[in-house]
């Protein structure tokens, strides 16, 4: 019997990718290693759930049995691969070893840790288990503060406050998602989320966390301390390389792959927020939708290179729209802003005028379809 497709991870990667692959060959045998539960659900939905009054079981879609049946895969939960052996295509998942006939790493991220005393009472959400521990741990309680600015802290502050929680945001930017929008862009969520209640501390960095009796305090650089009932990091996230690093796989920012998704060995792949695509990390939905539908053709044996289209990024605070096409290398152009804060439309163009980014805000963002026609977009120039 020939050996099967192992999937190492049961986030919308590896679930999509199996999902997708299933359109091409409904009979190989598949296994996927889950290290949770193997719960499907779209991680997305973890930084809007609080408002919509959802738990962690509401926000799950389906079972590691039914995704089981309905896949014809066989899952392994609350199971952890600890090493690959590339020479003999098996993976060794606790006592037993498991042979390979293909291999795909959907690993995801992982939090980054602040280096700061007290980093051991920061929680982090990243998956529905996680989402479940910190929906516990805010029951009964009314104070928050978030560390981070960027797209998850800004959409959880906003949840969060729909919720009725009393947040604090932290950041050492001047503004929120400065990664992702220009200065002006970033300034009108500041507005929207005092109006909503949230306390902004932007500029500043959290230098020591401590705990006292039933609270935390966080000190920040400029001498002033926050309490809080729980607290959140949303500092960022790291692709999770140490499994491939150890089985001998190119590893850069993130596992790197080729435009087929192939690791540096031979039936290895990689997707998701782990991979490295042809030196492209991108760390969000679509990139990985792509990846998960290209990578299922060259699986059932066409070959197919990846292809990235226009992938506008929805920032989820309704109460101040926000659309972005970062244009990534800054170098390449400059910025131009036009219209009224908070509706505001700016356009990055290189030195040829061609359109290579753009971000909206406020009622702006219905301008998305006409600009994203107009990008001008090469991922892998």
């Amino acid at each position: 019997m020939k050996a099967p497709l192992i999937v190492i991870g049961s986030g919308l990667a590896g679930y999509t990718l199996v999902k997708e692959f299933r359109k091409y060959n409904q009979d190989r045998r598949i296994i996927m290693i889950s290290q949770d539960d193997g719960r499907e659900y779209s991680k997305p939905m973890l930084s809007s759930g609080f408002s919509k009054g959802k738990d962690a079981d509401s926000l799950a879609m389906n079972g590691a049995d039914t995704m089981s049946k309905s896949l014809k895969i066989e899952i392994r939960t609350f199971q952890q691969v600890s090493a690959i052996d590339t020479k003999h295509k098996k993976v060794f998942v606790q006592e037993s070893e498991i042979e390979y006939s293909d291999l795909v790493l959907a690993l995801g991220s992982e939090p980054i840790q602040l280096p700061i005393e007290g980093n051991e009472h920061l929680m982090h959400i990243n998956d529905l288990m996680d989402y479940h521990e910190f929906h516990k741990s805010v029951q009964g309680t009314k104070n928050i503060v978030i560390l981070g600015a960027g797209l998850v802290g800004c959409e959880y502050a906003h949840d969060l406050s729909l919720a009725g929680f009393n947040v604090a945001l932290v950041a050492p930017e001047e503004q929120p998602l400065s990664r992702l929008v220009p200065k002006e862009c970033g300034e009108t969520l500041i507005p929207a989320l005092k109006d909503l209640g949230v306390r902004m501390y932007m500029g500043r960095s959290a230098m020591k966390i401590t705990k006292v009796d039933d609270l935390f305090e966080v000190s920040l650089d400029d001498n002033t301390t926050i309490s809080a009932d729980v607290l959140l990091s949303a500092v960022g996230l790291r692709a999770r390389t140490a499994l491939a690093k150890a089985a001998g796989l190119n590893v850069g920012t993130a596992i790197e792959v080729d435009r087929q998704l192939k690791t540096s060995e031979d039936n290895i792949y990689a997707l998701g927020d782990c991979a490295e695509v042809s030196g492209l990390h991108l760390l969000y939905v679509q990139p990985l939708i792509n990846c998960a539908r290209s990578l299922a053709k060259t699986l059932a044996g066409q070959n197919n290179l990846i292809q990235y289209p226009v992938m506008p990024v929805m920032v989820k605070t309704p109460s101040m729209p926000v659309v972005t096409c970062p244009p990534g290398d800054l170098s390449r152009g400059r910025w131009s802003i036009e219209g009224r804060t908070p509706h505001l439309k700016a356009v990055f163009r290189d030195s040829d005028d061609n359109l290579i980014g753009y971000a909206l805000t406020g009622e702006c963002v219905s301008e998305k379809r006409k600009l994203s026609q107009e990008l001008l977009v090469d991922w892998f120039q």
